[in-house]
């Protein structure tokens, strides 16, 4: 870390700072009352803390210099790598770009939990191969949920909506007056909500 640190740019006091507070940090577990021993950290940041996410950041910064075949997004600990596979070629390229990534983990000491890494084949043209990351292959998806939004391998929206239907629906039914927490919840789906109600008595004329 503390290299990685040092090639932003970042040192003097401000990387003493980091340093300082990094290191000497130590857990135990609590079960029912009791507490094992205390035992020193070796690796990772402090949680529910505001630097904690930012070196986090920093570490997987130069995760861009890795892919070179394809494209990758990058968002907290949720990274996407991308690209477009119409033959063996492309998709050795993009199975190429894995493997670097695989290195790159083995190096840092940041290992994929492969169980969570999926593939989505996107486009009629797409050759569905299949991809493995250190001898796991990983597991191929229709639909799957990234930061709140169900993506489809067919780019349709029908799960999302049915998601936003459910979850208005449940809200327009509890009884008034509601909650304090309710009503906070009501807000952001109320438009999204009435629009269904309105586009449904249209449709078919009954009352909802």
């Amino acid at each position: 870390m503390y290299a990685i640190i040092s090639s932003h740019g970042i040192e003097g006091k401000v990387k003493q700072w980091l340093a300082n507070w990094l290191k000497g940090r130590e857990q135990r577990v609590c079960i029912d009352g009791s507490s094992s021993g205390w035992r020193q950290v070796l690796s990772g940041v402090p949680q529910g803390s505001v630097l904690g996410p930012i070196l986090f950041l920093i570490y997987i910064n130069d995760l861009d210099l890795i892919v070179v075949h394809n494209e990758i997004l990058k968002f907290a600990d949720d990274s996407k790598l991308f690209g477009v596979v119409t033959n063996v070629c492309e998709a050795n390229s993009l199975q190429s770009d894995l493997n670097s990534l695989i290195k790159w983990t083995d190096q840092w000491q940041m290992k994929f939990n492969f169980e969570k890494c999926k593939v989505m084949h996107i486009g009629h043209r797409n050759i569905q191969y299949t991809y493995e990351m250190n001898g796991h292959v990983l597991h191929t998806v229709e639909s799957e949920k990234d930061l709140g939004v169900i993506i489809r391998s067919d780019l349709k929206a029908s799960d999302q909506c049915a998601s936003a239907y459910a979850k208005a629906s449940k809200v327009l039914l509890l009884p008034l007056p509601l909650p304090l927490s309710s009503a906070l919840d009501f807000r952001p789906l109320r438009p999204f909500g009435c629009s269904l109600v309105c586009h449904h008595k249209k449709s078919s004329g009954s009352n909802v």
